[in-house]
C-alpha cells in the first residue's frame, strides 16, 4: 500500500486487523493470521490465555512472527472493569496498545455503552495507553472519544458477528470527517467485498474476526481479506468517477469519421 497505518506511536504496513476468537485451535489462528498479512491481532484477554505461562498460551504460537497483540476488553460492561483489566494486562505483558470496548447490551445486540467507553478512555489515556476505541457509528461520539484521548476510532459496521456488512455507509464518511485520528471499521464484516467497501469509503483500516474464523476455509478467506483491503485502499486513493443517472460514451465522439 502507498502509506502506513499509524496509530499513536505505532505504525503498520497492513491496514487489516484480525481477531483471535472462534477458531478451533491456536494453530489455525496463527495460520489464518499469517495468510491475512496482518501485523495486529486482537485478543479478548478475559477469554483467551496470553498471560498464564502454565497453560497453552496464544503468544507462544506467535513468538517467531512480527505480529503484535492487541488486548481487548470484551466482556467488560463498565469503565472500571475495563480500566482494571488493562492495568493488569499491561503489568503482565508490557503491552500498552489496547482495544477498548465496553458493552452495554450483552444479550442481543452487543452494542457498546459509549458513555462508559468515554469514561474509561479518559482515564486510560492519562495513564499512557495507546487506545483504539470500539463504538457505534455515531460521528458525535467519535469526536468525543478523540477528545477523551483515543488514538483510533473503531465504529461498528453492523452488530458483532452478524456478517451484515456496512449498514450505514454515510456515517463512515461522517466519522472520517469528524475526527483526525484513524478510523478502523470494526464488527459486522462478512466477506471480502465488505472490507473493500469500507476501505473505498475512506476508512483507514478494517478489523474482522468471525468472517475469517468461521468461513468454510479460514485460510483462504484470510487471504481474500488481505487483498480486499489493499484493493479498497488503492481504489479510494485513485478516486472513483462520479455516479450519474445517465450513460456516457466510453469513446469520444469528436472527430468521428462517419
Amino acid at each position: 500500500m502507498s502509506s502506513e497505518l499509524k496509530i499513536g506511536k505505532y505504525s503498520f504496513k497492513s491496514r487489516l486487523i484480525v481477531g483471535s476468537g472462534k477458531y478451533p485451535d491456536f494453530q489455525t489462528t496463527l495460520n489464518a493470521t499469517l495468510a491475512s498479512g496482518s501485523e495486529l491481532i486482537t485478543v479478548a484477554v478475559r477469554r483467551v490465555n496470553i498471560t498464564n505461562p502454565n497453560e497453552e498460551n496464544l503468544m507462544d504460537y506467535f513468538k517467531d512472527t512480527n505480529i503484535k497483540f492487541l488486548p481487548n476488553s470484551a466482556g467488560c460492561t463498565t469503565a472500571e472493569e475495563a480500566i482494571t483489566l488493562f492495568r493488569l494486562t499491561r503489568e503482565a505483558t508490557g503491552i500498552d496498545l489496547i482495544k477498548l470496548e465496553v458493552i452495554g447490551d450483552t444479550k442481543k445486540t452487543l452494542y457498546p455503552d459509549v458513555i462508559e467507553t468515554i469514561k474509561a478512555c479518559e482515564v486510560l489515556s492519562k495513564e499512557g495507553f495507546t487506545i483504539m476505541a470500539y463504538t457505534n457509528d455515531d460521528p458525535i461520539i467519535a469526536k468525543r472519544l478523540e477528545d477523551a484521548g483515543a488514538h483510533a476510532i473503531m465504529p461498528l459496521a453492523a452488530p458483532i458477528g452478524s456478517g451484515l456488512g456496512i449498514q450505514n455507509r454515510f456515517n463512515v464518511v461522517f466519522i472520517k470527517e469528524a475526527v483526525s485520528v484513524p478510523v478502523i471499521v470494526d464488527a459486522g464484516i462478512g466477506c471480502a467485498s465488505d472490507a473493500s467497501s469500507a476501505m473505498e469509503l475512506g476508512a483507514d483500516g478494517v478489523l474482522t474476526n468471525t468472517a475469517i474464523a468461521q468461513a468454510d476455509d479460514p485460510i483462504k478467506m484470510a487471504e481474500a481479506m488481505k487483498y480486499a483491503v489493499i484493493a479498497g485502499r488503492m481504489s479510494y486513493e485513485a478516486g472513483r468517477i462520479p455516479k450519474r443517472p445517465f450513460a456516457t460514451a466510453s469513446s469520444p465522439v469528436d472527430g468521428m469519421i462517419f
